[in-house]
């Protein structure tokens, strides 16, 4: 068994590292986008209490997160790094209106940020996937590129959830069920 597949039971096919972060990233994609749906700009701003971030910032944050991680996958950021600044990690919760990127533009940067993403994991080679990441968010100094895309996956799945419970904080449905 190598880093790149794990054994398969008999008869079926292990999936790649590109093909598991795919599948994860799509079901991330999934989890975001029906959770957003129908979210009203307004909406988005209605903080959690007592604390907490809105699902603007939490929106914002997962687009922040996968732009870092763009370049290392040959492709561009949807939003200019300064404009998506302020929805990094660490960064005070939003709490001034005039702060936050319009949702309805969040919802869209996210919709093609996914696709490119699926374009740069889908390309990433098997080498690519054991060097080293010049800088981990994890403070990691082991870190391959195969462990970061992983914890960020599991970053993403994170605060996808919460958009679900921010999306009944202001008065919708559960979108999964």
């Amino acid at each position: 068994m190598t880093e790149e597949t794990m054994e398969a039971p008999q008869g079926a096919v292990a999936m790649s590292v590109q093909d598991t972060l795919r599948e994860l990233a799509q079901k991330v994609r999934y989890t975001v986008d029906v959770n957003v749906k129908d979210v009203s700009h307004a909406e988005s701003l209605t903080q959690p209490r007592p604390a907490g971030n809105c699902s603007n910032w939490v929106l914002g944050h997962l687009l922040a997160i996968y732009s870092k991680v763009l370049p290392m996958l040959g492709e561009q950021s949807v939003i200019a790094m300064d404009r998506i600044k302020r929805y990094d990690r660490y960064s005070a919760p939003m709490v001034d209106a005039a702060e936050a990127i319009p949702f309805e533009e969040l919802v869209a940067a996210w919709s093609t940020t996914c696709d490119r993403v699926d374009a740069g994991i889908a390309r990433v080679s098997d080498e690519m996937l054991r060097q080293p990441v010049p800088e981990s968010p994890s403070a990691n100094p082991n870190e391959t590129v195969h462990s970061m895309l992983f914890t960020i996956m599991f970053h993403q799945a994170y605060h996808s959830g919460q958009l679900g419970l921010l999306r009944r904080l202001v008065g919708k449905e559960g979108a999964i069920k």
